[in-house]
């Protein structure tokens, strides 16, 4: 099954996705000390619940309420930044420096939509 976030990441292999949809009080640890040693960040295992970013209903990961992309996805009513008129907007091209491989993803699901709105 395949859960995008608004700007391609494939919540899928997210370890914060995974713990949540699990349950998993281990990985949810885990997660929070590789992720405070990694971002130079205190994350604690409360920390580490989400739902992915499109979810309206349920928690998601604390950053994606400050999400720049997210919360332009949201004002914006569109399903992926890819059926966005703006993309690849600023925003997107400052988060695709840090992980390209993402882009490479949304470039394809951009081409489609494009041709998805081609008359005829």
């Amino acid at each position: 099954m395949e859960e995008l976030g608004f700007c391609g990441i494939d919540c899928t292999v997210c370890p914060a996705y995974q713990a949540t949809i699990r349950n998993d009080a281990a990985m949810r640890e885990k997660t929070a000390a590789e992720w405070t040693k990694m971002f130079g960040n205190d994350f604690e295992m409360e920390d580490i619940v989400c739902y992915g970013c499109q979810e309206r209903e349920k928690p998601v990961f604390g950053y994606c309420d400050k999400c720049r992309v997210r919360l332009c996805a949201l004002e914006r009513g569109v399903l992926t930044c890819a059926e966005c008129s703006d993309y690849v907007c600023e925003k997107l091209a400052e988060f695709y420096e840090q992980v390209p491989q993402e882009k490479a993803r949304m470039d394809k699901r951009h081409e489609v939509f494009l041709r998805s709105q081609r008359p005829g």
